[in-house]
C-alpha cells in the first residue's frame, strides 16, 4: 500500500462508503474507500502544497475510485493550460464512472477559449468518459457568452445508446433550452434527438427553476 493508499484509508467514512456503492453501479465495491467528498479536496490541496502530487499523477491506472477522484481534484486545481491538457491525455483513458468525470473541471479552462478545439476531439472520442467529460466542458463553458448554435448540432449529432453519455446529452440540452431557448427549441421541434434523450432533456429543462413556466409548457407539447 502507498503511502497516499494509506492516508486515504486514515480518512474512511464507512457509511460514506456504503451510500456511494450504491451511487456507482458497475463498480466493483472494493474500489470504493469512502473518503468524503471535503476531505478529498483538503488533502488534495495538501498533497499539492508538499509535492508529491507529480508522482502520483503519474502513477495510473489507480487501484481505488478515491485516487481517481483525487486525480481529478488536482488536475481541477492546476494553472497552466497546456500542463493539463497533457495531465488530461493521460488521465481520460482510465476514467469508468460518472463521478470522476464530472467532478473533473479544471478552472484553468475558462482563460482559454481555444479549448473549443479540445473539445471537439473528446467528443468523437471511442471512450464513452471521454465523450461525456467533452460535452460537460461544453456545457461549462461554451452556453453563455461564447455560445454559438453550432454546439448544438455538435451535440445533436453524438451517437446515442450509452447510457452516461446520452444523459450528458440531456443535461446539455436541457440547460441550453435554460440559456439558449430561441436557438435550442428548433432542435427539440425537429424530432431528430432519439426518443430517450429528447424526453429526458424536456423533463430536465422542466424542473428546472430557470425556465419560464411559458416555455414548460411548450415543451410539455413536445414529448414523445
Amino acid at each position: 500500500m502507498t503511502a497516499i493508499q494509506s492516508d486515504l484509508f486514515a480518512m474512511q467514512d464507512g457509511a460514506y462508503r456504503t451510500f456511494q456503492i450504491k451511487l456507482l453501479p458497475g463498480m466493483a465495491p472494493e474500489r470504493v474507500i469512502g473518503v468524503r467528498t471535503p476531505a478529498l479536496r483538503r488533502y488534495a490541496k495538501q498533497l499539492a502544497k508538499s509535492g508529491d502530487a507529480a508522482s502520483f499523477l503519474e502513477t495510473l491506472p489507480h487501484a481505488f475510485f478515491d485516487e481517481d477522484q483525487l486525480h481529478a481534484f488536482l488536475i481541477s486545481e492546476m494553472r497552466d493550460y497546456e500542463a493539463v491538457l497533457a495531465a488530461l491525455e493521460a488521465f481520460l483513458p482510465h476514467i469508468d464512472n460518472w463521478a470522476t468525470c464530472d467532478q473533473l473541471s479544471p478552472k484553468v479552462f475558462g482563460k482559454h477559449p481555444e479549448l473549443i478545439v479540445e473539445i471537439r476531439r473528446w467528443m468523437a472520442s471511442d471512450a464513452p468518459f471521454t465523450v461525456r467529460f467533452g460535452i460537460g466542458m461544453l456545457l461549462r463553458w461554451y452556453l453563455d457568452a461564447q455560445f454559438d448554435p453550432v454546439y448544438l448540432e455538435w451535440v445533436a449529432a453524438v451517437p446515442s445508446g450509452t447510457y452516461y453519455v446520452d444523459m450528458m446529452r440531456a443535461w446539455w440540452f436541457a440547460t441550453a433550452l435554460a440559456k439558449q431557448y430561441d436557438a435550442t427549441l428548433p432542435v427539440l421541434e425537429s424530432g431528430r434527438l432519439d426518443v430517450w434523450t429528447h424526453n429526458k432533456s424536456i423533463q430536465k429543462a422542466r424542473e428546472s427553476y430557470r425556465v419560464s413556466d411559458d416555455h414548460k409548457e411548450a415543451l410539455r407539447l413536445l414529448k414523445r
